[in-house]
């Protein structure tokens, strides 16, 4: 039995805080590139196996994140114990979500009274100027068919933990899925916000965008379809007759919206 001097006593302050902070950080790993191996966590984290299972360990416990057994790839199961990832739950995505989510809902809904549901759509894309202000020179400066790729890193820059890739569906084009949503709860209640963010992802990228899922839906992630260009300006591609298309009062781009 080992001496009770040699055993650790409790943590101090400034330990438990380190301790928590660290945790925090593999959340937002395994929320920004999950599903994510242990190993892959350690090695961007620079934590040892034994501290990356203990921090893996409390947050399944706390239901944060979720292992499960990774896909093999090209369908082939390989021999050996299956390779372990961890995602993030809907749980572990709340936890990210503002403190503010309350009092921001609370005033939109004041404005909504007050001035109409036409001031909320205003306040949304005032918000949205400033992002569409500081991306459009980055953006302005790549060729069209970089843009997407350049506004996925912009958004991840921003917290939006976003991926840019080719579109799965027939049709081609490009697909932008934003992993977190920082304003996903007053979204929920209040679609401007998605609406006015997507009128300008289409004035950033110059192409019409549908979005197809939202956080704020309850989906697992925001994801975005770009028009290819080619299509956009010949005026082919477009899926039918279940989607507004709305074009922007200043003449900008069209942009498609789920009704």
């Amino acid at each position: 039995m080992p001496d009770a001097s040699s055993m650790p006593g409790p943590l101090s302050g400034s330990e438990r805080g380190a301790e928590t902070g660290t945790r925090a950080r593999v959340a937002r790993i395994v929320m920004e590139k999950g599903p994510i191996t242990a190993a892959d966590l350690g090695e961007r984290l620079g934590l040892t196996p034994a501290a990356i299972r203990r921090h893996l360990d409390n947050l399944t416990s706390e239901g944060m994140v979720e292992g499960r057994d990774a896909r093999p790839h090209g369908g082939r199961r390989r021999r050996g114990r299956p390779a372990r990832v961890f995602a993030i739950t809907e749980a572990g995505r709340d936890a990210f979500v503002h403190a503010y989510d309350d009092l921001a809902s609370s005033a939109l809904r004041f404005l909504a009274q007050t001035a109409g549901p036409e001031a909320v759509g205003e306040f949304a894309r005032s918000q949205v100027a400033d992002l569409e202000k500081r991306y459009e020179p980055m953006l302005d400066s790549v060729p069209p068919e970089e843009r997407v790729h350049l506004l996925a890193q912009a958004l991840s820059n921003d917290g939006y933990a976003a991926t840019a890739g080719r579109a799965p569906a027939p049709g081609g084009g490009d697909q932008l899925c934003q992993h977190h949503c920082p304003v996903a709860h007053v979204a929920a209640e209040f679609p401007q916000l998605c609406e006015a963010e997507i009128e300008a992802f289409a004035r950033l990228l110059g192409t019409p965008v549908r979005r197809l899922a939202t956080i704020a839906h309850g989906d697992g992630v925001c994801t975005t379809h770009v028009t290819p260009r080619d299509d956009a300006s010949s005026g082919e591609g477009h899926s039918p007759a279940t989607n507004s298309v709305r074009r922007p009062a200043d003449g900008g781009s069209p942009y498609h919206k789920d009704v």
